[in-house]
């Protein structure tokens, strides 16, 4: 897998899209990897006569999860993320086909050194906006660097 250095990117690039096919499982293995027992995860009949959805559906670590696929896959096995915040709007189900779109935001170099990218990731079904998440990724600056190797004060995600 190619590593991305920080000077082969620039403000407005589009991130190529992740389009993925959610079903029951990808929803339940992501809830049982979070230990996340609550039924609305992996209860169909929970989530329906309780909840009021239309079925069962992804938690919140398991997104986080996919952006952070989303991100690195984008970024090759040199990129460290350092921030990711995110607004869930609505609920992703088995049968929705997700895809994930992002956008460099900002290029920045911070006093150590490090380069960071900001990015704006969103994630669609059918066109309706589930989440959007702003991220902040360090990026090597040369084929010589790896944001992995910054540590205490070389670190400031």
């Amino acid at each position: 897998m190619a590593t991305l250095t920080a000077d082969q990117i620039e403000v407005g690039q589009k991130l190529e899209p992740l389009a993925y096919d959610v079903t029951a499982t990808t929803v339940i293995l992501g809830a049982l990897a979070s230990r996340d027992w609550r039924p609305m995860h992996h209860d169909r009949d929970f989530a329906i006569n309780r909840n009021g959805t239309k079925d069962i559906f992804m938690n919140t670590p398991n997104l986080a999860a996919w952006f952070e696929r989303y991100v690195t896959d984008w970024t090759g096995p040199r990129g460290r993320l350092g921030r990711m915040k995110f607004r869930m709007k609505d609920s992703i189900f088995p049968g929705d086909r997700m895809v994930f779109n992002g956008t460099v935001e900002g290029i920045d170099k911070d006093d150590s050194g490090c380069s960071w990218a900001s990015l704006n990731v969103e994630v669609a079904v059918d066109g309706r906006l589930c989440t959007s998440c702003a991220v902040r990724v360090a990026l090597p600056n040369d084929e010589n660097d790896n944001p992995w190797s910054r540590k205490g004060d070389d670190w400031k995600p």
